[in-house]
């Protein structure tokens, strides 16, 4: 009974080198597990598991408040400046085995930042890689988080206005998630208020997706 009251959502990121992954991590956990700073190479090198205290004031049903816990997996980058794409997919598959495989994975967020724009390339190499992580129904369970949104905020740019100057290739991408994204201000995102705008957005994505789960299962082909 007393999970009744209590929900956990069970979320990835995954990106490249410098996006802003962990930090984002720790945006999201209230916290700072995750190491994270400016470095010439990539700083993650393995996959790590957060875990928030509980939330209030973010979900409701029948009326009733319920508490959030939210679990953020940090994994190495894609590419990686020290890894190999197989290690990295080897870590990160085993990692979501590890500590989602009974629960299920509810989101895997694709970190990019807003101040940078995506090319075909990067797009096509990071949708091979979550599609060999997730598998076929990969679109279903992927959202698109934009950091550094301060900084496409400072020239000028409001997200309506971000999103009409996108790169096709940006589009297709949200499109293909059902655009599923969130812009996340980098300068406000330690803001309670700030966080709880960011969860509120993915929980509202979770729900549209019927609270399903992926389930991962680790399988070496």
């Amino acid at each position: 009974m007393a999970d009744s009251n209590e929900m956990t959502i069970n979320l990835v990121v995954l990106g490249r080198t410098q996006t802003g992954k962990s930090a984002a991590g720790n945006s999201l956990l209230g916290s700072s597990d995750f190491e994270s700073h400016c470095s010439p190479s990539s700083v993650t090198t393995c996959c790590s598991l957060g875990r928030s205290c509980r939330i209030s004031g973010i979900i409701r049903r029948s009326g009733c408040e319920i508490a959030l816990r939210v679990q953020v997996l940090d994994t190495p980058s894609y590419p990686h400046s020290g890894l190999s794409k197989e290690q990295v997919t080897d870590t990160v598959r085993s990692a979501l085995a590890h500590h989602f495989g009974e629960e299920g994975l509810h989101l895997a967020l694709l970190v990019l930042r807003a101040d940078l724009p995506l090319c075909p390339d990067e797009s096509d190499h990071t949708i091979q890689f979550i599609q060999e992580l997730l598998g076929p129904t990969w679109k279903d369970f992927t959202a698109v988080l934009l950091t550094h949104a301060d900084k496409a905020e400072e020239a000028g740019f409001s997200e309506e206005a971000y999103l009409h100057s996108a790169s096709s290739t940006l589009l297709s991408l949200l499109s293909s998630v059902q655009h599923k994204y969130v812009f996340l201000d980098n300068q406000k995102s330690i803001i309670k208020e700030e966080r709880a705008i960011v969860l509120r957005k993915l929980l509202n994505f979770i729900r549209q997706n019927n609270y399903q789960v992926l389930l991962l299962k680790h399988s070496k082909e």
